[in-house]
């Protein structure tokens, strides 16, 4: 992929990536957590977190719509309004529109969705080029912010892949030759999905959520070589596996996305955790790092609802990791060698 100008100045993808590949300026703060995601935030304690990332050395932010009917980017945007615009990056997501909810009762809460926000809007599906502007310009009126690093097209499988690569991606490729974003790409926890939209799409950047982390590797068939080929970098999110990876000790009862833990990724999770601890390399440290051994990965998001939690993440993406870890773990077959 070429060199293109964007809001923030011309970066090829090897500036990009030699620029971000070190300790925690590989790492960004997803703020799903800022808009309540499981559990409610006081705005003074969602300032805690956002705080606690910016002096951890934390300069990457995303957000999006979805993640508490706009809470998130308010939130997120009242913070960084704070900060030199040009020491961070920001990102957020288009295809939902967030549209009055004629079912709202008094109290009501959008619970459905692990947002603790009141649900006096709805998430309204649009991949059609107006509706991707309207998405941009109302993200930018709740962030406070103009100028967005990074627009992603957030979970279009949900709905519907055919429209997003029919309409959805040109539109944002539109969005991006007009100077109104820099880079643009797929936010996606689907391996065939991602994959469609790289050898579709013109696209430079994408985030792939959950199908790359040292837990499991679904990518690495067919979404991480059509990067490669064109020239698309990655970030990687939900490298914890949802909390699976958070912790030395692993726990049998932990959540996995939307359901219970398997017995095999049990096992593995068992034989990857030992080989760790053999190492002296914490769980958490080894999973945030994972990502970042191949060449197309520019960066990891983690989230996180305390000032602690992000502090530690930031201690973890910059301790020194022995080569002879991710060798032993590749000899195991735990990870692709």
């Amino acid at each position: 992929m070429s060199e293109r100008p964007t809001a923030s100045g011309t970066l090829s993808a090897d500036s990009r990536r030699s620029a971000s590949r070190t300790g925690v300026a590989a790492l960004g703060y997803g703020a799903a957590n800022v808009g309540n995601l499981f559990r409610p935030l006081t705005d003074e304690q969602a300032w805690a977190v956002l705080d606690a990332a910016w002096e951890s050395g934390i300069r990457a932010y995303d957000t999006a719509p979805h993640y508490g009917l706009g809470l998130s980017e308010r939130r997120l945007g009242a913070f960084l309004r704070t900060k030199p615009r040009d020491e961070y990056v920001l990102s957020t997501k288009a295809g939902r529109l967030l549209r009055p909810n004629p079912d709202h009762v008094e109290g009501g809460l959008d619970t459905a969705n692990d947002f603790f926000v009141p649900d006096e809007l709805r998430r309204v599906w649009d991949f059609s080029a107006d509706g991707i502007r309207a998405s941009l310009d109302e993200s930018r009126e709740r962030l406070g912010i103009e100028r967005i690093d990074i627009l992603y097209l957030h979970d279009p499988e949900r709905h519907d892949l055919d429209l997003a690569l029919a309409e959805a991606f040109p539109a944002l490729e539109a969005l991006r030759a007009e100077g109104q974003v820099g880079r643009i790409g797929i936010g996606s926890m689907t391996a065939d999905a991602l994959t469609a939209a790289v050898r579709s799409a013109d696209l430079d950047t994408i985030m792939v959520a959950g199908r790359y982390t040292l837990l499991e590797q679904p990518a690495a068939a067919e979404v991480i070589p059509a990067c490669a080929e064109r020239g698309t970098r990655i970030v990687a999110a939900s490298v914890f596996n949802s909390g699976l990876l958070a912790q030395d000790e692993p726990q049998r009862s932990g959540r996995y996305e939307y359901g219970a833990l398997t017995e095999e990724l049990w096992q593995r999770l068992v034989r990857i955790a030992d080989v760790c601890r053999a190492h002296g390399v914490p769980l958490p440290a080894a999973a945030i790092q994972y990502p970042l051994q191949s060449p197309v990965v520019e960066a990891v998001v983690v989230g996180g609802s305390r000032p602690e939690q992000l502090r530690q993440n930031a201690e973890l993406a910059a301790l020194e990791i022995p080569a002879g870890l991710w060798r032993d773990l590749a000899d195991q077959g735990l990870i692709p060698a």
